[in-house]
């Protein structure tokens, strides 16, 4: 058996950043984390948020380190330091410029989601009544995204967008952080026809842990969790599965506020919650924080997945995407 530790990626995650947190990563074991820096930001807003990261890499620069490649990923592992992947869940950050889009490449975004529920200038997202797909200027960034490396992600999206976002994209796509909806019949989970077609064309799944996503909620097990991931990789093969945790731990519930509402809305939108649970729900007792990677693994294999298989889940299979998916098209 090897002794080198297992390669564990997750993300994204959106937490109320700490040395604490960065040194729960790093008892965790975790590789690499996709951290979201963006959601209704603007270019110039998002950038102020990389200058905060920028000194948390040097202040905490035996913990953490910024990635914008594979190979970055190894290094940060074969150092003890967890590698930092920014993301953003939605285009705002580009706002009507395309060119944005190379600018936030440069700057390190590999991640970016075409809408954030609602409707964007490039998609439909799943809380709107009507989805008409990818718009022209959709198109265009796609395209765009496919140049320089930066992923489509889609968890977000309603479903006519997402099967059109993977036709048109050239390269593979991403649901970074959902589930199936047939296991649990959320708005933001997707459908196992949408997955099949996602993992076809070489797309990463990442399973969710945020209880909205999951059968009961904050009562969800190990065992159901695990045994979802386990259906779906009957279906659809393990090759394109990992995990997509979407922690947002110790952030006060005027954070959800302001991922559901940004300042788009007058009216107090509740998103997955309600006007009566209105916060952040508790996450499963399983999986509270960055430590608890390996429950899951463990979980993974009490469910029947051999040690190559959990391995790829844990984090293989996404560092596979990263290496495909991160430098500009050939």
């Amino acid at each position: 058996m090897s002794d080198t530790p297992m390669l564990i990626i997750d993300g994204p995650q959106y937490c109320n950043w700490s040395e604490k947190i960065f040194r729960q990563m790093r008892e965790g074991g975790a590789s690499a984390i996709h951290v979201t820096i963006s959601y209704h930001e603007t270019f110039r807003e998002t950038v102020y948020v990389m200058e905060t990261w920028n000194r948390w890499f040097e202040r905490y620069s035996d913990l953490i380190v910024p990635a914008k490649t594979a190979a970055d990923v190894r290094k940060a592992q074969a150092e003890g330091r967890t590698a930092i992947v920014f993301g953003l869940q939605n285009p705002s950050s580009i706002e009507d410029d395309i060119d944005l889009v190379e600018i936030l490449h440069t700057l390190g975004v590999r991640f970016m989601q075409l809408t954030y529920n609602n409707q964007s200038l490039l998609a439909t997202g799943c809380y709107e009544a009507e989805d008409p797909g990818i718009t022209r200027m959709g198109k265009q960034v796609i395209a765009e995204m496919n140049r320089v490396g930066m992923v489509i992600d889609m968890s977000h999206s309603a479903e006519r967008s997402t099967f059109e976002a993977i036709d048109l994209s050239s390269r593979p796509i991403t649901i970074s952080h959902a589930n199936p909806s047939s296991w649990h019949p959320a708005l933001r989970n997707k459908s196992d026809e949408l997955i099949a077609a996602l993992t076809a064309r070489g797309g990463m799944l990442g399973f969710s842990t945020y209880p909205h996503h999951l059968k009961d909620k904050s009562d969800c097990t190990l065992e159901s969790y695990c045994t979802m991931i386990a259906r779906t990789a009957e279906r659809v093969g393990v090759d394109h599965l990992g995990l997509g945790s979407d922690l947002c731990q110790d952030q006060p519930d005027s954070v959800v506020e302001w991922m559901r509402n940004g300042r788009w809305s007058r009216e107090r939108d509740y998103g997955e919650g309600t006007a009566a649970s209105a916060g952040f729900p508790p996450q499963p007792s399983w999986f509270r924080d960055n430590r608890d990677f390996g429950v899951i693994a463990e979980g993974l294999a009490a469910v029947g997945f051999s040690g190559e298989e959990v391995a790829k889940i844990m984090g293989g299979n996404w560092l596979a995407f990263f290496e495909a998916s991160f430098g500009p098209k050939s």
